[in-house]
């Protein structure tokens, strides 16, 4: 078997999408980004519940993993923008995304293609 050569750029790693660090960062990112995006939804589903119907026990276990789950989030996130060099507003953008229904999603589609691209966010 070849091996990939490793690609590396040191003024901008962005651009070295075939590097380990930034591939495996963007991986953990968008499965995060996948899960949370659910989990949030689940939240409001329990939410809704909870509100609408008196039925509080879904809110008590919801709550807590999806809250769990946004830290886990929240540290792929600082990870990739560490290894990509993204701006301290568009990593703010990206995590506040998170705590918007269905802006997960759509945050994680336009920041694989940023990352794939090699261009700052």
């Amino acid at each position: 078997m070849t091996e990939r050569p490793v690609i590396s750029d040191e003024e901008n790693p962005a651009r070295a999408v075939s590097a380990p660090g930034i591939r495996g960062a963007l991986g953990r990112f968008r499965v995060m980004a996948y899960v949370v995006g659910v989990g949030l939804l689940a939240l409001c589903a329990a939410m809704i519940l909870a509100y609408g119907f008196d039925q509080h026990q879904y809110t008590k276990i919801v709550g807590p993993v999806h809250g769990f789950l946004y830290i886990v989030y929240f540290l792929a996130t600082v990870d990739l923008a560490l290894k990509a060099r993204w701006s301290v507003r568009g990593t703010i953008l990206v995590l506040l995304a998170a705590m918007v229904p269905f802006l997960s999603f759509v945050a994680e589609r336009r920041v694989t293609h940023r990352v794939e691209q090699g261009t700052a966010l």
